[in-house]
């Protein structure tokens, strides 16, 4: 019988990448199941937003929020895609310099929004246990902000890492994969700010 083992050095690993982008990162599937669920609960959020609106003879119960703070917020976050894409670019580059100060210009977006938020709860026109209007609109308000505030951790943690050292090469997908989560922040405030702000109006 022949030996058809292969030798020790032909199936040596140590030279291959320990992180890659993309979809061939375990972190980049982890990243789309979150937000596979969480939109899916934003999405089972606003479906009871429009069951409890069929169901009421007068939609809002309380007078429609005020624009202003929602449309300085999502000023914010629109302008925010840039240093966002910024980023995300220098990290898949690893150039640590750029992705840094990058880093820190998203973190800015993200506190000035937070800051925001918080005028903007204030404007909502109706208090959370007031009635299922209330409730819906400050769980859709409220949810949001949650991810918000994760990601602007994340963000910060990973902007200190990319300031201190040694830094690992790994560091630039969690970057990366931070990035695609902001994609998601914006891209799911759009309906939400829709169904809050003019979904009352209509």
């Amino acid at each position: 019988m022949n030996d058809t083992r292969i030798p020790s050095q032909d199936i040596n690993v140590a030279r291959l990448p320990t992180y890659v982008f993309g979809a061939h990162s375990m972190m980049w599937w982890g990243t789309m199941g979150l937000m596979l669920i969480e939109g899916t609960v934003f999405a089972i959020t606003v479906v009871v937003y429009f069951y409890l609106r069929s169901h009421s003879p007068t939609w809002p119960v309380n007078p429609a929020p005020d624009l202003l703070w929602g449309g300085i917020n999502t000023a914010i976050l629109l302008a925010s895609l840039v240093p966002n894409q910024l980023a995300r670019r220098a990290a898949e580059r690893e150039r640590r310099q750029h992705a840094r100060w990058w880093l820190l210009v998203c973190l800015g977006f993200a506190l000035a929004f937070l800051v925001v938020r918080v005028f903007e709860f204030g404007t909502l026109n109706t208090r959370w246990d007031a009635n299922a209007y209330g409730s819906v609109v400050w769980m859709l308000l409220a949810l949001h902000t949650t991810h918000l505030i994760t990601d602007t951790i994340d963000t910060a943690v990973l902007a200190v890492l990319m300031f201190t050292g040694p830094l690992e090469g790994k560091r630039f997908v969690d970057v990366s994969e931070n990035a695609m989560y902001w994609y998601f922040v914006v891209g799911s405030w759009l309906p939400i700010y829709a169904v809050i702000y003019w979904g009352a109006r209509l």
